[in-house]
C-alpha cells in the first residue's frame, strides 16, 4: 500500500471512480509535470449533495464539508492522472473554491478551508497551496461549492 492511500484510510476517504463531466470538458489536463484537475461539485454516490447557497441554505460547517467532498472528487482525478499512484504528488500548487453565495456572504475563505484542510491532511506540507476562494451567484445543477486545483507530479 502506498504512503498516501495509507494516509487516506487513516482518514477514512475512500476514492471512487471520478464523476464524469456533466458537458464539454475532460477532468484534467497535463503539461510536462503539471496536472490541472477541471471543477469538482460535490457529487458522491453518483447524486450531487449540498444544493443551495451559502448565506442561506448552509451553514459555513456544511459549506466546509460540501467542500471537503470536491476535494475528495479532485483527489479521485488527480489518482487517475497519476495513473492509479498519488504517491507521484509533489506538491499541491494551487486551488480554487468557487462558492455559490448569497450577495452579502463573506465567508468564503472559511468555506474554502473544507478543501485546503483535506488536501493537507493527505499530504502534509507538500498539500499546503496557493489559493483563491470565490464568491459566485450560482454554480453548475445549483451547487454549493466547486473546487479546482493544479498539482506537480513526477
Amino acid at each position: 500500500m502506498s504512503v498516501i492511500d495509507a494516509r487516506l484510510k487513516t482518514l477514512g476517504i475512500s476514492l471512487s471512480a471520478p464523476p464524469k463531466p456533466v458537458a464539454s470538458y475532460v477532468p484534467y489536463t497535463m503539461t510536462g509535470n503539471l496536472v490541472f484537475i477541471s471543477g469538482q461539485v460535490p457529487i458522491a454516490d453518483g447524486a450531487l449533495k449540498y444544493v443551495g447557497k451559502l448565506g442561506a441554505d448552509f451553514s459555513i460547517e456544511m459549506g466546509q464539508a460540501a467542500a471537503q467532498l470536491c476535494a475528495i472528487n479532485v483527489l479521485s482525478v488527480l489518482r487517475l492522472a497519476c495513473d492509479g499512484d498519488l504517491d507521484r504528488v509533489v506538491r499541491c500548487l494551487k486551488v480554487t473554491v468557487f462558492v455559490n453565495a448569497t450577495p452579502d456572504y463573506d465567508k468564503h475563505p472559511e468555506v474554502a478551508n473544507g478543501a485546503s484542510d483535506l488536501f493537507a491532511a493527505v499530504f502534509g506540507d507538500t498539500g499546503k497551496h496557493a489559493r483563491a476562494a470565490v464568491g459566485m451567484g450560482s454554480l453548475p445543477r445549483g451547487v454549493a461549492v466547486e473546487v479546482d486545483a493544479i498539482f506537480e507530479i513526477k
